[in-house]
């Protein structure tokens, strides 16, 4: 009799365990796909500011159209990529050295830079950097601890089981870190 008492202790253990262990990887999943959904309003908030900087730069820069139509190319090819993490990464490399170009281009035009549409432009773009910025640490916050607790003894084999599968960080890639060279 207390042979089976323990054995059903065990069991209850075991499914509390369970139960618990699957509903905290539902909610670190889930945490991850909303930080996830967040970059994608961030980023997508900065590709529907683009084409009013462009239009704004065309008028004080018409012969930059090297330039202009890096920013249009990158910006096309950042709709176009998959919402992966690795596909945005690149695409976001892309975009933040043909908006660098295009911001250098305000120290050779001293009215471009004294234009109000364009400092409002580049202020909310400036603002939405910083807001993609944080949305990127949060996602790949919350991708650590998601990937810590399907990798986590004994959760790991419940994780598989189940079909948890790791998470990639959201990163810029080697590009992204280096300096724009601006060439006039």
């Amino acid at each position: 009799m207390v042979a089976l008492i323990i054995i059903l202790v065990v069991i209850a253990v075991v499914i509390v365990w369970a139960i618990a262990s699957y509903n905290g990887l539902i909610r670190k999943r889930n945490r991850v796909d909303n930080a996830w959904s967040q970059i994608d309003v961030q980023l997508k908030r900065r590709l529907d500011l683009i084409p009013n900087l462009v239009e704004t730069v065309k008028g004080y820069a018409a012969h930059e159209r090297e330039t202009l139509d890096a920013v249009v190319r990158a910006r096309n090819a950042a709709l176009a990529a998959p919402s992966t993490p690795a596909a945005q990464g690149a695409a976001d490399t892309v975009l933040t050295g043909a908006l660098r170009q295009l911001f250098a281009l305000r120290e050779a035009y001293p009215d471009l830079k004294a234009n109000q549409n364009f400092l409002g432009l580049q202020e909310e773009l400036t603002a939405t950097e910083g807001r993609v910025a944080y949305a990127r640490q949060f996602y790949n916050d919350s991708v650590l601890g998601y990937n810590t607790s399907i990798q986590s003894f004994p959760t790991v084999f419940f994780a598989r089981m189940l079909g948890f599968a790791v998470r990639d960080y959201f990163e810029a890639e080697d590009a992204a870190k280096q300096p724009p060279q601006v060439k006039f």
